[in-house]
């Protein structure tokens, strides 16, 4: 494996042999680093969030699900 920095990246080089869903499982952390690396999110903020989200589906969905 080599890390290198260019050019305002860092460039990450690894065998081929490497399990590629463990690969995109490291790609996907890493994207969710940067796209919160700037939230001024609280946990408080994503808790409702979510409550929010599963109130939502469960209105959405409450009759299919009863109904089977």
């Amino acid at each position: 494996m080599i890390i290198e920095r260019k050019n305002n990246e860092v460039v990450i080089r690894l065998p081929d042999t490497i399990d590629t869903s463990d690969l995109q499982e490291m790609v996907d952390y890493l994207r969710y680093k940067e796209i919160t690396a700037k939230s001024r999110a609280t946990q408080e903020d994503a808790e409702n969030l979510a409550k929010e989200a599963k109130r939502g589906r469960w209105k959405r969905d409450r009759k299919r699900l009863l109904s089977e």
